[in-house]
């Protein structure tokens, strides 16, 4: 078996993932479950090396060799992109690639809240989209990049590790960099786009102080940054923020937070009633004065209790999305109660979920993450 057989078969199963290591077969991630590569044999650590090596360089080979660790983007044409990291295990040479298709689908497709479309059409200010790895973050980002490229003539630039959707020009212009191959780190690479003339900056991680201090800095000073964190919920992206910075800078830096802040979007990725397959579910909060105000003043616990009111700006809790998803069908109350955020109200969720009838509804169309 050669390793393009193994990756044209992610999405003919409609996998996410491929993972290969030795002393075992390859498996795929499945709709959140990883499974077995149908009829593929257990890999010893010679065929693990040679399937990951027949997609690397002569230079990746000597990086890999040299650090134990490697980040890259592959392509195979007809199928699409995937996004790679070799490592060693205890076993030898492993690797796992995530499948990126070559098309990019709009939000809407994706089952996102029409809010999202309000974030990516600001003129400035920093829109957040949070949630574990594997929750659909950089699709959903890829997305409102596409849809800036297609309604707007702006200058985009991408700043990602490594790139992943690739962005053809519409009406727009897209420079996409590259961490290690186009730049150092995603700080220097944040450092010289003040200086290379972008109207959106898309930042595939705020990883560290001063990446999140020149997004903030770049939001500021009328450029719109759209950028990605690991956040278990909206308001906690704010405090995430804050944290990294030295208390004697965090007032500050919640003042400029306040002014800037377009937008939050936390998602995760649940598995569907009908199907197969998953749906997003997605909390919103929205920069309103209010909201600013509870950063400005520290006060992000009570954060919740405006989105719960703030439907009319797009705002909503996760509790109302998974209860709201339950109500249409889309998910089960078993997964909703799962992943309901105040305990207090699970009781209740369950009972009523518990009496309602199941409607009898197909799942949406084109409704998933990444």
């Amino acid at each position: 078996m050669e390793i393009t057989d193994l990756l044209t078969l992610v999405p003919h199963f409609g996998a996410s993932d491929l993972h290969l290591h030795a002393d075992g077969a390859p498996t795929f991630r499945l709709h959140g479950q990883i499974v077995p590569v149908p009829d593929a044999p257990p890999l010893t650590r010679d065929d693990a090396r040679r399937l990951i090596y027949d997609v690397l360089t002569e230079d990746q080979r000597k990086r890999f060799e040299t650090n134990l660790n490697l980040d890259l983007a592959v392509s195979l044409q007809g199928v699409g992109r995937f996004r790679l990291n070799v490592f060693v295990d205890r076993n030898g040479p492993a690797a796992a690639f995530r499948w990126i298709p070559e098309t990019i689908r709009s939000l809407a497709e994706l089952g996102m809240p029409d809010v999202l479309r309000t974030f990516a059409r600001f003129e400035d200010g920093l829109v957040l989209i949070t949630g574990p790895t594997g929750s659909g973050k950089s699709t959903t980002m890829a997305a409102m990049v596409d849809l800036i490229n297609t309604e707007f003539q702006k200058r985009i630039l991408t700043i990602e590790d490594p790139v992943e959707f690739v962005h053809r020009r519409r009406s727009s212009t897209v420079s996409q960099r590259e961490i290690g191959a186009h730049a150092r780190s995603f700080a220097d690479a944040l450092r010289a786009a003040l200086r290379e003339d972008p109207d959106v900056i898309m930042v595939g991680e705020l990883r560290d102080l001063e990446s999140i201090s020149l997004a903030v800095t770049a939001a500021e000073t009328g450029h719109l940054v759209l950028g990605t964190l690991h956040t278990p919920g909206a308001p906690q992206a704010v405090d995430r923020m804050v944290d990294v910075f030295p208390r004697s800078q965090q007032a500050q830096i919640r003042a400029e937070l306040a002014d800037s802040l377009r937008g939050v979007a936390w998602q995760i990725l649940l598995p569907q009633v009908l199907g197969g397959g998953r749906i997003p579910a997605v909390e919103v909060l929205v920069g309103t004065p209010s909201v600013s105000n509870l950063i400005r003043e520290n006060k992000t616990f009570q954060m919740h209790s405006v989105m719960e009111t703030g439907s009319q700006y797009g705002m909503r809790t996760m509790d109302q999305v998974l209860t709201d998803l339950v109500t249409k069908g889309w998910i089960s109350s078993e997964v909703a109660l799962r992943y309901m955020r105040n305990p207090e109200l699970r009781p209740e969720a369950g009972a009523a979920f518990a009496t309602r009838p199941a409607p009898q509804m197909q799942r949406p169309d084109g409704v998933g993450g990444g």
